[in-house]
């Protein structure tokens, strides 16, 4: 079936923002040169932060461990180049706290090239063994949430998995660093999916991309064998389609119940980039060490798609795409719609950093918030079917337990509803506080 013809799949609700992939997404895959410092944090996943093993003054290899997970919900860490450690002290993170960081300092005079060490063979592992092994590599969810890999494929002995789902719909604006890996990169992204489906012992796997990238369509699809259980779905254009129980409602036509995960489906979603790395460590010993990154937005001088050292500091990425334009009033990591506002141009590039867009002040230019009209809108575009009006509400007079009653936990914090609304209510930043608030006094 022709990829411009086929039927695309699609989700209820949802929202169109402009697409604006237009800066980046013909543009090749360049590799970021290297720089002279490093900052990694211990915390860049979902979890419990790693544990250094080195210290400082220690002499580190490219893909060297630096830091071993501390528990089941956390992973590895490890160099990014060859050089000295300079400290392991308080840095700040992109989400604007101060976290412990191992900092590195690069050898000028060393090459930086990986030694790849000899294929693993991952078809005698147990699945045990081949859960250890990814959390050794340090993979994690490479869609922007960093949730460690090995935790999805470590499902309780009385689930199954029938169904590999992979997301390559790419939905947020400006982002194309997948759509470029799919690509240039499609070998990468189906011997990965093949190395996780018999090792998961799913059944079949599809990949989900979004109609606006028909040439990754064809390249995936040119290479699948017709004796390979895996197919390429369609998928009409819309926001937030790349979220895991979005996605699976928009190919499979079924939802994930509140509280369930897609397991209880018999599914697992991984992203395209987190499949491509899975391929290169089972392929070649490299454990995650680097990761594409869309560098865009009306503040970029020079736009492009890069192949960067996790850790890089997001001044040097900046840089090397020609610096920022005068009028660029923020910068954030991540997509516009759920992107984290940076505080900070010395943070570093994440795991999980899937973009770096720079903005001027049109674009961020805050719209007057008006009474809420009880339109509806918001509750159109809510891809979880909430009511973001009520909850919005609720949020303002600290209401926590009505929130509660009303499924605030089930709010992924799209954007969708505040994108939708007429009256300019930042309904998903006051959702957001709320839900930081109940998790606090939670925790106390």
């Amino acid at each position: 079936m022709n990829a411009l013809t086929a039927r695309p799949h699609s989700f209820r609700h949802g929202i169109h923002p402009q697409e604006h992939k237009q800066q980046t997404v013909h543009l090749p895959t360049q590799r970021m040169p290297f720089v002279s410092q490093y900052i990694l944090p211990l915390n860049q996943h979902a979890g419990k932060a790693a544990r250094s093993l080195v210290k400082s003054g220690e002499r580190v290899q490219r893909g060297q461990l630096l830091a071993k997970p501390d528990g089941f919900i956390s992973t590895a860490l490890h160099s990014p180049v060859t050089g000295r450690v300079t400290a392991i002290a308080p840095r700040r993170h992109p989400d604007g706290r101060l976290t412990t960081a191992i900092e590195i300092e690069a050898d000028p005079y060393a090459t930086q090239r990986y030694a790849a060490q000899s294929m693993i063979d991952w078809r005698t592992l147990s699945r045990q063994e081949f859960v250890e092994h990814v959390q050794q590599a340090g993979l994690v969810g490479m869609g922007g949430a960093a949730f460690p890999s090995h935790v999805k494929y470590a499902f309780p002995d009385d689930r199954c998995v029938k169904h590999l789902v992979i997301n390559g719909a790419e939905c947020e604006p400006y982002l194309t660093c997948d759509h470029r890996l799919m690509l240039e990169r499609p070998a990468a992204v189906l011997q990965g999916i093949e190395i996780l489906r018999q090792q998961l012992g799913a059944e079949r796997a599809s990949i989900g991309v979004e109609m606006n990238k028909p040439d990754a369509i064809r390249a995936l699809r040119d290479l699948i064998r017709p004796d390979q259980p895996i197919a390429v779905v369609p998928l009409q254009v819309k926001y937030p389609q790349g979220a895991e129980k979005i996605l699976i409602q928009a190919m499979f036509g079924v939802e994930v119940p509140a509280g369930k995960l897609p397991i209880d489906l018999g599914m697992v979603v991984n992203n395209v980039a987190t499949v491509a790395a899975l391929a290169d460590y089972f392929g070649t010993g490299m454990p995650l060490i680097e990761r594409t990154v869309t560098v865009a937005g009306p503040g970029v001088v020079r736009p492009a798609n890069l192949q960067v050292p996790i850790g890089t500091p997001v001044r040097d990425v900046l840089a090397w795409c020609g610096g920022l334009t005068a009028d660029t009033k923020a910068v954030i990591m991540g997509g516009p719609m759920m992107g984290t506002p940076l505080v900070s141009l010395d943070v570093p590039i994440l795991k999980g950093s899937t973009g770096i867009l720079a903005f001027s002040e049109a674009e961020m230019e805050l719209p007057t918030e008006y009474t809420c009209i009880h339109c509806g809108r918001c509750i159109e575009a809510c891809p979880m079917s909430l009511n973001p009006s009520r909850l919005g509400r609720l949020a303002k007079v600290r209401r926590h337990q009505d929130m509660e009653k009303y499924h605030v936990m089930d709010c992924m914090e799209c954007g969708s509803c505040t994108f939708a609304c007429p009256s300019g209510i930042p309904i998903v930043q006051l959702v957001r506080m709320a839900k930081a608030a109940m998790r606090k006094e939670r925790s106390t």
